[in-house]
């Protein structure tokens, strides 16, 4: 009877073990770290690959967490700069997980808490700011915040890769000031360039007028290929001024002949 019983009894053993077996096997992508707990306490963490756990009765449970560098959108929120000026910003946090367990066992959702820490520490890092700080040294500002994150968060276990302010948004009215700001700068240095130019050019005349003074009849001969490149429209009227030189060798020659009949 006992043999009888045994024999029995054998079939329900082995469907025991293998649904023990099925029901406790588990996979591990290669990204992915599993934290065994066991009976609520920590009792190790499991590598990539096939693993098992006793999960009968919930005497063992297999947390999996992913190790690859995971993105927070930090949605548009309005802060208010230094010098008072209300904008809106949105920033990206990318961090990723460099010890499973801490981050499983020291915080609640290390994604959410991370995220929400990134949060106040932009208000706070970019209220400490004046605006034209904040639209000329975007990267600086944003490396600032990192720094604050990175070792806020690394007791849970997370390692902040960088953080990226995307927009800043100003309101209209200061949008219109910048507008007309960056306008008279371009005015201010188109008038310097233009002044620069009209002062080398007065230069290069000057330096011309003086090789041509240089050279007996130079003024002369300039003038006469001047007047070969005229070709006036006969509807229009030219009006040429003769140099004075010219009208200097009629002076001379109007004297000379008169000191002459003079004379006589």
């Amino acid at each position: 009877m006992d043999i009888l019983f045994t024999w029995l009894s054998l079939p329900w053993i082995f469907g025991i073990i293998i649904f023990l077996v099925i029901t406790g096997l588990r996979v591990i992508d290669q990204y992915e770290r599993g934290v065994i707990l066991t009976l609520g306490k920590f009792t190790g963490t499991r590598k990539p690959g096939l693993t098992w756990i006793f999960a009968f009765l919930g005497i063992q449970r297999m947390i999996k967490v992913d190790l690859r560098i995971a993105t927070v959108d930090i949605p548009q929120q309005e802060v208010i700069t230094k010098d008072n000026v209300t904008v809106g910003i949105n920033a990206v946090l990318y961090f990723r997980v460099d010890s499973a367990e801490k981050a499983v066992l020291e915080v609640q959702n290390f994604r959410h808490a991370a995220a929400l820490y990134a949060q106040a520490t932009l208000r706070d890092v970019i209220g400490g700011v004046e605006l034209d700080v904040l639209l000329s040294e975007r990267d600086k500002i944003a490396e600032e915040i990192k720094k604050i994150v990175d070792v806020a968060t690394d007791p849970w276990g997370i390692d902040v890769s960088t953080i990226k302010i995307q927009d800043i948004e100003l309101p209209a009215d200061m949008k219109r000031v910048m507008a007309k700001q960056a306008e008279a700068e371009r005015e201010r240095r188109a008038v310097i360039v233009r002044a620069e130019g009209e002062f080398t050019a007065a230069e290069k005349l000057s330096q011309a007028a003086k090789v041509l003074s240089a050279v007996p009849a130079g003024i002369s001969m300039r003038t006469l290929q001047t007047i070969e490149k005229i070709n006036p429209d006969p509807s229009k009227t030219v009006i040429f001024a003769l140099p004075i030189e010219f009208m200097e060798g009629i002076k001379s020659l109007t004297d000379f002949f008169g000191s002459k009949n003079g004379k006589k």
